[in-house]
């Protein structure tokens, strides 16, 4: 697809993504929900200050194919998608998720509550960039709709869904950085209604994001890590702008790596015979959680698109698919919903701080160290430079290649992974290993930094 990747589509605000460009997205979105029998669609955004903005430009471009308007206001995605799913219609999100301020973006979802599959994201595009979209008079244009209820719907359901009595009885305290994003309207009220005392960072919605970039990396989160310790927190979360993912610090202020938590709540849920879904960056951690259960770990391409098309897939095989998702705070739990949720991810976790300390917890997927850096590139001609250096490096090497999603070499102590990203000018680096040095040092040789192969 030329335009909606993995993750929908995303650029710098009122440059790459322009109001017209959005109007002209949602009418051919529109245009195919209404051959799909859906002339109404819901309509959500994140905090971005660009929000409202390329929100009226959707909504307009819905409304000029006939389509009426839930407009949803600020709310997370998953709160979208739990809306779409109640309702039964199709949505809109206007949302750039983890990108930095000045970035704004589309997602779309079906009216089953999920992410579009791949087909219909491609007849999408076709009318997008072909300019079909099947406008109306001016007498059946759509109308909009202002929704009060959506954020309320989706914290009773994510309540109903966890074991709030378990969660109460222990009394946790949680520290919240929804790092002034959609995640600002609920989780904090959320976490209070689950029975936890609660506090807060970064928690008044601000599409400037004043306080840290919108991804919960562990170097964004400082300020969340001493909130802990000044709150004698059990547990800190952090969000992304649109909390569809969760981010941890343990008890004691220690950031928690995604892979880490990920494999914990893994670990919890899988029995022998499961299967899981990850992307190829994929941790060794989630791969011994599998191996020890004796169940079956599934690799797609990265992206929660990818991830959901090969559940759907799984499922309709009749394969057990109890969680999945990706290192970086994106997990599903299938049997919950079909989507990334980043407040049900981080309640089901707060389950098990309730039997055991957070770094206990984590204890037992450690012995493994990441290592991640970007490589910025300022052309299409440069971008192609780099990875056919990258690919020379890998089919050279004495090492296990999976070309699944960019080259990924695997290492009988590590692996890397390097491929481009799909919202961002960058070429991205993974690596892990059973030591910093040695996660340091592929990522080093990969880069060409190291004259000779590992």
């Amino acid at each position: 697809m030329k335009v909606f990747g993995s993750s929908g589509v995303r650029g710098v605000a009122n440059e790459e993504l322009t109001p017209a460009f959005v109007s002209r997205a949602a009418m051919a979105a529109g245009s195919v929900f209404t051959a799909m029998g859906h002339d109404r669609v819901a309509l959500g955004r994140d905090t971005r200050k660009t929000g409202e903005l390329f929100s009226d430009s959707a909504a307009s471009g819905l409304a000029s194919v006939g389509c009426d308007v839930d407009d949803l206001g600020i709310l997370p995605t998953p709160a979208v998608q739990a809306y779409a799913e109640r309702n039964g219609v199709p949505a809109l999100v206007v949302t750039a998720s983890h990108n930095p301020p000045e970035y704004n973006g589309i997602k779309l979802i079906g009216a089953d509550g999920v992410e579009l599959v791949r087909e219909t994201l491609e007849q999408i595009e076709d009318r997008l960039l072909t300019e079909r979209f099947e406008a109306v008079s001016w007498d059946h244009t759509g109308t909009r709709t202002r929704i009060e209820s959506a954020d309320r719907e989706y914290i009773e359901a994510v309540i109903g869904a966890v074991d709030r009595e378990k969660i109460a009885n222990a009394g946790l305290t949680v520290a919240i950085d929804p790092g002034h994003g959609a995640g600002s309207m609920t989780s904090p009220e959320l976490f209070r209604e689950l029975g936890c005392s609660v506090v807060t960072v970064n928690a008044q919605p601000d599409g400037q994001f004043p306080g840290r970039d919108p991804e919960p990396v562990a170097e964004n989160l400082s300020a969340l890590r001493r909130l802990v310790g000044a709150s004698d927190a059990d547990l800190g979360i952090a969000h992304d702008g649109d909390a569809d993912r969760a981010i941890f610090v343990d008890e004691r202020g220690n950031h928690i790596e995604g892979d880490a938590a990920f494999a914990a709540l893994a670990a919890a849920e899988l029995e022998s015979g499961d299967t899981s879904v990850s992307a190829v960056n994929v941790s060794q951690r989630l791969v011994d959680v599998v191996e020890d259960v004796d169940g079956t770990l599934e690799r797609t391409p990265i992206g929660s698109t990818n991830i959901v098309t090969r559940i759907q897939a799984l499922t309709a095989e009749d394969e057990t698919v109890p969680i999945a998702g990706e290192g970086n705070g994106g997990i599903l739990f299938p049997e919950y919903r079909l989507s990334r949720d980043g407040a049900y991810t981080a309640a089901r976790f707060c389950e098990l701080v309730a039997e055991r300390p957070a770094s206990e917890i984590i204890t037992e997927h450690s012995g493994y160290e990441n290592v991640r850096r970007n490589l910025h590139y300022d052309s299409d001609v440069e971008r192609e430079r780099l990875l056919e250096t990258v690919e020379e490096t890998a089919r050279d090497a004495d090492a296990s290649l999976d070309t699944t999603d960019g080259y990924r070499l695997d290492f009988d102590d590590g692996w890397v992974l390097v491929r481009p990203s799909g919202t961002e000018p960058l070429i991205r680096i993974y690596a892990e290993a059973t030591s910093q040095e040695r996660a340091t040092e592929l990522v080093a040789w990969i880069r060409g930094d190291l004259p000779t192969p590992v």
